[in-house]
This record gives C-alpha cells, structure tokens and sequence, in this order.
C-alpha cells in the first residue's frame, strides 16, 4: 500500500516555541499595533526573562512529547517494506531540499539582492502578454513564442539590445550588493569569479539558451 511522509509522526516542539505558541495569542491581543517582527522579538525576551522554574515546564511537556514521539516513529517505521522506506526518504530529502531552497530565496529577498538581467524574450514577452492571443497563460506564451522565432534579426535587435542594458544594470548593481554583504560579513553569498571564455560558440548558446528554456517551459506546461 502507498505510504506518505505526510503520515511520519511529528517532531515535537522545542520548550521556547511551546512557549510562543502558547503565549503569541495573548501577546497579539495585547500588543495590536506590533508588526510579526517587533511582536517575536517581545516573545523572545519574555522568554529570556522567563524564571528557570518556569522554563522547566516547557521542558519537561518537551520531554513527555517526546517520548510519545519515539514510540510513534518506531511504529511507523517498522511498518515499511525496504522498498518504501527507501522511497519515503528521497521524497523526504527532496521536500527539505525545496524548503531550504524557498528560505534562501526569501533570505535574498530581504537581503535586497538585485533581480536578475531578463532576456530579449523576455522583455518581448511582458510588452505584448496583454495584447496576445490565446484564452490562458499558457497559450498566450506559445503565441508569443512562435511570434519571436519568426521575427527577424533586425526586429528582435532593439530587444536583445535592452537585455544587454539590463545586464550592465545588473552587474552594476550585484558589486553594490556584494560589497554590502562583505560590510555584514556575508561572504557566503558572494559570486565565485571564474574566468570568462570570450568565444563566439559561447555567446551563441548563451543567446539562444533562453529560447530552449521556455520552449521547454511550454511542453512541460502543454503535458
């Protein structure tokens, strides 16, 4: 029978977000005005001032939850075959890879990290997405996909020459952000430099790599 990680018991919370979840409520009620930051940061230093004796309550409600915890997961797990087990710890590798995906692309957002250069087709695409043909999204795309190739050198130029401003703009504004983030000690975020090949075969593939991206965008939307 299929078995979902969704059904893997639950790990049980810490003592400290035992603590906000059950004080956020009151803290809200209370403080209306705070936004979500200035609200977790008044939970956290009631939780710093927190007397010991009191902390040790949510520590030992840890405790008892965990223990339920370790015999539900022994339960779960003995009732794998070798072949599911195998199976629900890629699907669970694969879920945490997505999560910590999501959290670094949230954690650049705040961080104010400069978008992206767009491509020519790009840029094609937003000017004429309201004014195409097509009764969704997706047919819209392919519309203006099939319109793009049939353009000509000439007619695609003033776009490919607006993408290579905003690649100037981009770079411009990532030695910004980076010399910013050295500021804060964020080396890890940093571009690794590698030597660039100033070969025509490369900018041609660079050049039509966004083609065979969306192409390949509208057959896995078409399926």
């Amino acid at each position: 029978r299929g078995i979902s990680s969704e059904e893997r018991p639950k790990r049980p919370l810490t003592a400290y977000f035992r603590f906000l979840k059950e004080n956020r409520p009151t803290f809200r009620q209370n403080n209306p005005e705070m936004s979500n930051m200035e609200l977790v940061k008044k939970l956290a230093g009631a939780w710093k001032e927190l007397p010991a004796s009191q902390k040790q309550v949510y520590e030992d409600a840890r405790k008892t939850d965990w223990q339920k915890y370790s015999e539900q997961l022994a339960a779960y797990k003995a009732q794998l075959s070798p072949a599911q087990a195998v199976a629900l710890k890629e699907e669970r590798r694969k879920r945490l890879a997505k999560r910590r995906l999501f959290r670094a692309k949230r954690e650049m957002t705040v961080l104010g990290k400069p978008k992206r250069p767009r491509s020519g087709f790009n840029i094609f695409v937003s000017e004429n997405f309201q004014e195409s043909e097509g009764v969704s999204p997706v047919a819209k795309l392919k519309q203006l996909f099939d319109v793009w190739r049939k353009l000509s050198p000439s007619q695609k130029q003033p776009y490919l020459q607006l993408a290579e401003d905003d690649k100037v703009r981009y770079e411009n504004e990532m030695k910004s952000w980076e010399a910013k983030m050295v500021e804060l000690g964020r080396e890890d975020l940093i571009r690794s430099r590698k030597p660039k090949k100033n070969t025509t075969e490369t900018e041609k593939a660079k050049a039509s790599s966004h083609e065979s991206k969306a192409k390949s965008k509208l057959k896995k939307s078409e399926e």
